[in-house]
This record gives C-alpha cells, sequence and structure tokens, in this order.
C-alpha cells in the first residue's frame, strides 16, 4: 500500500528547482571571467584538433617511398615538424596555465562593503546564515540565498560533515566546503534573477538532489526580504494552523527545527521560522506547496532516502494540520 507521500510524489517532485544553471548563462563578472576562460580553452582545443586531423590526413595520403629509397631530407624535415609541435604544445600548455593562473586570481574580489553570508552545507541541505550589522540582528534560512544586484557577496564556506562543492554556474565557480576549515569565495549579481546552485563534490546517497537557489534582487526588494527575515515568525492565523502548531510543538519536530518567536529551537534541521515563503523544499526536490509539506512530512525517506528527518507518525488530521501551519510560515 502506498504512503501518503508516494501519492503525492507524482505531482509535486519537480526535475529540479527553477533557476538558470549555465556557466555560459553569465550574471555577474566572476562566472563572466570563467566562461572567457572556457571559450579560449576550448577554442584553441578546436584549432589543435582541427590541425591534428589535416597532418594525419596528409599523412595517410601523400606518397610513401619504399623503405631502402627514404630520401635523408625527408627525415630530416620529419624531424624538424616533430620539433616544432613539441614547442607548440609546451607553448599551449602554458599558456593555457598562465591564463587559468590569472582568471582565478581575478575572481577574488575585496571589497568593505561586501555582503557576508556564511554557507555551512550539510548532507543534504544548506544553511546560510546572514552575518549581524551594527543594531541589526543575524538570521539564517535553508536552500535559498537573497543576494542584491551590484553589491560583492562574500561567502564563507564550511561543512558539517563530508566534503561539499558550493557551485552557482551563472555567478561564481566552484569552491569546496571541508570540515574543519573555512573557505571564501566572492561574486556578484549584475541582474536580477534566479541562479541555480548545486553541490558539485560528490557527497553521498542525495548528492544530485542537494540544490540551493541564489535569488538575485534590486537593492529595495533585498532589504525589504531581510527586514522580513529577521522577524519572529507570526502566529497561526486559522484553527487548522494553531492545531498544526500544536502539535508541531508537541512532537519532536521542535528539537531538531527552529521557528523564531515559538518554543521551537532546535538546529539538527533547517530553521523554518519563513518555510512557507520558500520556493522548494528539500533542497530544491520539491515546490513549496502545502500538499508538498504533507509529503514531506508523511515519509521524507520515501521521497529523500537516507536524508537525516525522522519518520513522525501522525494521524490524516494532523498532518492537514502541521502542513497548513507549515505553509503559514512567510
Amino acid at each position: 500500500m502506498k504512503t501518503p507521500a508516494a501519492l503525492l510524489v507524482s505531482l509535486t517532485l519537480l526535475s529540479g528547482c527553477s533557476g538558470m544553471q549555465s556557466a555560459l548563462h553569465t550574471a555577474g563578472p566572476s562566472a563572466s571571467k570563467l566562461k572567457e576562460l572556457i571559450v579560449l580553452i576550448v577554442g584553441i582545443s578546436v584549432v589543435v584538433w582541427i590541425l591534428v586531423v589535416c597532418i594525419l590526413v596528409w599523412a595517410l595520403l601523400r606518397h610513401r617511398k619504399k623503405a631502402t629509397g627514404e630520401d635523408p631530407r625527408n627525415q630530416r624535415r620529419l624531424s624538424i615538424v616533430v620539433a616544432v609541435a613539441v614547442a607548440a604544445t609546451t607553448f599551449i600548455v602554458a599558456g593555457l596555465t598562465v591564463a587559468s593562473f590569472l582568471t582565478t586570481r581575478a575572481l577574488d574580489v575585496n571589497d568593505d562593503t561586501a555582503v557576508t553570508i556564511r554557507v555551512r552545507a550539510q548532507q543534504w541541505w544548506w544553511q546560510f546564515v546572514y552575518e549581524a550589522k551594527g543594531s541589526d540582528p543575524s538570521f539564517q534560512t535553508a536552500n535559498e540565498m537573497h543576494v542584491p544586484v551590484g553589491r560583492t557577496i562574500r561567502v564563507m564556506l564550511g561543512s558539517a560533515d563530508v566534503i561539499h562543492s558550493f557551485w552557482v554556474p551563472s555567478l561564481a565557480g566552484k569552491m569546496d566546503l571541508v570540515p574543519g576549515r573555512e573557505n571564501m569565495l566572492t561574486f556578484r549579481a549584475d541582474r536580477p534573477g534566479v541562479y541555480r546552485g548545486q553541490c558539485a563534490e560528490f557527497c553521498g546517497l542525495q548528492h544530485s538532489h542537494m540544490a540551493f537557489m541564489v535569488i538575485a534582487e534590486e537593492e529595495a526588494d533585498y532589504r525589504r526580504w531581510t527586514e522580513r527575515q529577521k522577524d519572529d515568525a507570526l502566529p497561526p492565523d486559522s484553527a487548522e494552523a494553531r492545531a498544526g502548531m500544536a502539535v508541531f510543538m508537541g512532537r519532536q519536530c521542535a528539537a531538531c527545527h527552529t521557528i523564531r518567536g515559538t518554543p521551537a529551537a532546535g538546529l539538527n534541521g533547517p530553521d523554518l521560522t519563513h518555510v512557507g515563503s520558500r520556493q522548494t523544499i528539500g533542497a530544491g526536490l520539491l515546490a513549496t506547496t502545502r500538499g508538498s509539506f504533507a509529503a514531506w512530512i508523511a515519509d521524507p525517506q520515501t521521497l529523500k532516502p537516507g536524508n537525516n528527518m525522522p519518520l513522525v507518525p501522525l494521524t490524516g488530521e494532523e498532518l492537514r494540520q502541521v502542513s497548513a501551519y507549515m505553509e503559514g510560515l512567510k
């Protein structure tokens, strides 16, 4: 007999979270520099391939003399050709190495006005912590990063378990997140949009289901978003959602998740204070709808085998109540 999650999964599963994901569709200077390097390497490789094929065809079609009648001048010419080919190969490899080094150096941007976001990768989701500035408190979200257009973004990268890799192809290159070490990556979005990111280092069973989104907004929209994120969760506005809150607080949910403004203060799972405002749940696995919440809560192991969320036994009525509460956390 199918579980509620299995019955809903066909309606709620996405092939991946929405948003642009292409290293050739650039929206920032870091990605543009990397694209230029890619084009350079591919262009040179194509030219070399064409030359090699042409020489191969010429060698196959040219008139060959018998070994006893070989002209010593042909041997000297062949030696010169080989020497030139070796020199050209050395020059090309050295040139591409220098170009790669200079491109990598150009990606690091030092900016005192940069927005600093601490990224902590876990199996298999992303935690984004926005640092406090002055009297503004810090806050955190999960699997969805909002950034202002035109400003440098400094991400401080760490891992809670195994090696992961932070990659937003349209905005920046890859950077590993290593347990016990903090790495830094900077990028900038030049235009508003939704850009898909992905873990680019195999990190376990659900590696392919470890996506996130970077939502680039104009400064005014970004400030409005941050102000909303700093607020505590609003009280439920319906009897069903209030009942769902009671179920959430009465089960082990509150021991793993934080919902600011409530007794829930768990640190093992994502912060759910404003989970209803995110575009996806499950690290890009499901669109944020009430049905998706119900499917995920009913049987998370069917949707994402191996994740750390346990199966919480709920009645059908309790499941509807909790999903209503989750949907209202905006």
